[in-house]
């Protein structure tokens, strides 16, 4: 699927909080971005389906205790 080209104008605060967070999850500020908005999209019921089996760029979720548990 292509990918879309956005500019998007934020405050510098936002830029920062976001890159800390993105360098921490091993992500690039874009990556760390989209995967902001999935989670939002998702959480408020928004996300197309088709975009749910996507995976998500950058470093895979932490597994819990239950999921390594046998």
């Amino acid at each position: 699927m292509p990918r879309k080209n956005v500019p998007l104008r934020i405050s510098p605060e936002v830029y920062e909080a976001i890159a800390t967070w993105a360098t921490q999850d091993l992500r690039s500020v874009n990556a760390q971005i989209e995967v902001m908005l999935r989670d939002s999209l998702r959480r408020a019921g928004r996300l197309p389906r088709n975009l749910g089996d996507i995976p998500k760029r950058g470093r895979p979720a932490r597994s819990t205790s239950s999921e390594t548990a046998e």
